[in-house]
């Protein structure tokens, strides 16, 4: 059976093949509280510096959140129309896909604390720009696009950074920890966030947009708290074959390809939240504290299952644990498409978001252990570019199959996509199936 990777010597986990650059790995340089003399600590929050940045990663994604929610429900209120709700996920993803060449060679030449402080500065405008919006009573759907879009830029820089920023912060020994954490963080964000957002959005815009104001500063100021990291100077020439390295490593192994892919195809055909505010207002008839509640209930379920893998670890058959959460992901899917009853919904969301949180606490370990350090900026763009697909291209398909055939089909037939794709990957990537551990021995 195989495991992950072997750890090296040093304590730097190795990936599964070459270097893209045909050169061994660079050792990294952390910054770590942990003594030497009682050995790395396996629990990510021993390390201040990465306490400072999930404190970072926690506050900002709860902002964002409270932002998708009271977007989901403006444009929708404007527009009446499920295609529209696609849009909005269609113009976050694209500028990720237009720039993921050049977002990952930044995040491994530059600064990523620096990175991240820079794109929520942005967020935090964008977030003032769509209360202005409101504010002034415009009718028009294209200025709250157009600001999505600057979202979407930033957010196109703010992944790769963010992701490949936490190995320079824990040692090896706390990487899968540190994960489960990460994921944790976004999950406590998804489950408080839409509640919040939908009650303060039923109050006013002003409340939302200024909550979700004062949250992004906070996170901002988090972000510049983490030391900084040194860095092994770039030398490396810009050229074609160092900014395509991300992409070459993801395609010359198979272990990373597969587990990105199965994420893409998954959720682009199983994702479904794009749809709930059609849900809420038409279906089940909740308005929009309803709406918080079904966009909170993924959270939910995800936080149980990333409280318990914090605390116990996947030890092994973690390869097929991920290809059982994926098909489980699938079934919860269609569940909540016929479902008409609100319970049934919100339960069947809360089970959608426990399956995923196995999926993707595999999927984020085994790249981040696969991955040398200095292409993981690389790396981790086209990681982003693939959630992001599965994601926001995800709410699109979701938005064009809705208006095309109707949305309670939509999303049935996108469950039993999500369940036949669990099905041919782990027949065509067997040794992904085969992944033992993640503790990266």
């Amino acid at each position: 059976m195989a495991a992950l990777a072997p750890a090296s010597q040093a304590g730097e986990p190795r990936g599964f093949g070459a270097h893209p650059s045909g050169r061994p790995e660079t050792a990294r340089t952390m910054s770590l509280s942990a003594t030497a003399s009682a050995g790395p600590s396996p629990n990510a929050f021993a390390y201040r510096p990465f306490v400072y940045y999930w404190l970072s990663r926690t506050l900002g994604t709860f902002g964002v959140q409270i932002v998708s929610v009271c977007v989901g429900w403006k444009v929708y209120d404007l527009t009446r129309d499920p295609l529209s709700l696609g849009i909005v996920g269609l113009v976050q993803f694209l500028p990720a896909l237009a720039l993921v060449l050049f977002t990952g060679a930044v995040a491994d030449r530059y600064s990523r604390r620096k990175i991240m402080a820079v794109c929520i500065a942005a967020e935090f405008l964008c977030t003032a720009v769509l209360y202005w919006v409101g504010h002034a009573g415009l009718t028009e759907v294209w200025p709250i696009y157009l600001t999505l879009v600057a979202i979407g830029v930033a957010r196109a820089f703010f992944g790769p950074a963010m992701q490949a920023l936490v190995p320079n912060l824990v040692p090896s020994e706390a990487l899968a920890n540190a994960i489960a954490w990460n994921s944790s963080s976004w999950q406590i964000a998804a489950i408080t966030g839409p509640v919040l957002g939908g009650l303060l959005y039923g109050v006013s815009e002003f409340a939302a947009y200024g909550t979700a104001l004062v949250i992004l500063l906070a996170a901002g100021v988090l972000i510049l708290m983490v030391p900084k990291q040194p860095r092994t100077p770039a030398t490396e020439e810009k050229t074609w074959d160092t900014v395509s390295a991300g992409f070459r490593y993801v395609f010359t192994n198979r272990i990373v390809l597969g587990a990105i892919s199965l994420d893409l195809f998954a959720v682009l055909l199983g994702g479904a939240v794009a749809l709930m505010p059609v849900y809420a207002r038409d279906i089940l008839e909740v308005g929009p504290w309803g709406l918080g509640l079904m966009r909170a209930a993924p959270g939910v379920g995800a936080l149980v299952v990333a409280a318990a893998l914090g605390l116990r670890p996947i030890g092994s058959h973690a390869g097929l644990w991920m290809f059982v959460a994926v098909a489980g992901f699938g079934l919860s899917t269609i569940v909540f498409g016929l479902s008409g009853t609100a319970w049934v919904s919100i339960a069947a969301l809360a089970l959608m978001g426990a399956t995923d949180m196995v999926s993707v606490y595999v999927r984020e370990t085994m790249i981040q252990l696969a991955t040398p350090d200095d292409v993981r900026g690389r790396v981790n763009a086209v990681n982003m570019v693939f959630v992001g697909a599965s994601n926001e291209l995800g709410e699109f398909r979701a938005g064009v199959s809705a208006a095309l055939i109707g949305v309670v089909p939509a999303v049935v037939f996108g469950g039993v996509g999500t369940v036949a794709v669990a099905a041919l990957w782990a027949r065509w990537f067997p040794e992904l199936r085969r992944v033992q551990r993640l503790d990266g021995h």
